[in-house]
């Protein structure tokens, strides 16, 4: 039997940007994974191969009522295993509330052992005081709370005054993130257009009407669209909708190690081939 292998990629090959590897995690871009439906060993698959470079999982929609029960369990415990926040989808909250079933909902999750929530009102409407009211009340049942701003619809535009002011009363009421809406497409919603591209005025609109960018997590389910914002926003900004076959690709982008954003491990000076 042979031994294992000792051969370690030098740092710099590791993480040419050099932000990743060394960066405090609390200034780290944040992944955020969304779930529509994979089995347990895809699943475990993905922890095993992926799960460093993941911060919270999404069991998109509704699907977390689909699942037999032990097996849902057993996913979270997975994913809380491996340090990560996994949450049901928001839409399954919007039904909650729309059912007039929100007390039912917290108390199933925590059951089940989910650790964090999405609120959104991306199809019904939510007043800012039942906004503020849910994220508080997953506060006080130990839930990390992120938040969504924008809706579903397709055509739906971003308008970057009112994303700023509910940020601003999202994170006083104790989420940690908002989200921008952009669905699992990322076609013609939100922040992109029909073809998929950034609608770069927006972007430029948010970025002057809010004072912090940090709590602001992009959904990008587009190759391209995480390629530009990885741009515009340096390695560590925070994206989500992320297809589960593509976090290691994502993080390749944001260490420098793709194409996209080779810029991110140029130096000053040119590099010399050696052997």
């Amino acid at each position: 039997m042979t031994n294992a292998s000792k051969a370690v990629w030098h740092r710099t090959l590791h993480d040419p940007s050099g932000y990743r590897d060394y960066s405090p995690a609390r200034h780290k871009g944040k992944t955020m994974v969304i779930d529509k439906g994979i089995g347990l060993n895809g699943f475990a698959d993905l922890l095993q191969i992926a799960g460093p470079y993941v911060d919270v999982i999404k069991l998109g929609f509704g699907t977390a009522v689909l699942y037999e029960p032990a097996l849902l369990k057993r996913k979270i415990e997975l994913a809380k295993n491996h340090g990560l926040i996994i949450m049901p989808g928001g839409t399954l909250l919007e039904t909650a509330v729309q059912q007039r079933l929100a007390g039912s909902f917290f108390d199933t999750i925590c059951e089940l052992g989910f650790n964090g929530i999405e609120v959104s009102d991306g199809t019904i409407e939510l007043s800012r005081e039942q906004r503020t009211e849910l994220i508080k009340e997953g506060k006080q049942r130990g839930l990390f709370v992120l938040t969504e701003y924008g809706k579903k619809t397709a055509g739906s535009l971003i308008d970057p005054e009112q994303l700023a002011v509910t940020a601003d009363y999202d994170l006083a009421a104790g989420a940690a993130w908002i989200t921008v809406e952009a669905r699992e497409s990322g076609i013609d919603v939100g922040l992109f257009d029909e073809n998929g591209n950034c609608r770069e005025q927006t972007i430029e609109q948010i970025l002057a009407e809010m004072t912090s960018q940090d709590c602001l997590m992009w959904e990008a389910p587009l190759k391209q669209q995480q390629a530009y914002l990885l741009q515009q926003f340096g390695p560590n900004v925070h994206l989500g909708n992320i297809q589960p076959s593509d976090v290691l690709a994502l993080e390749a982008m944001r260490r420098g190690l793709r194409s996209d954003t080779f810029e991110f491990g140029m130096r000053e000076e040119p590099a010399h081939y050696m052997i």
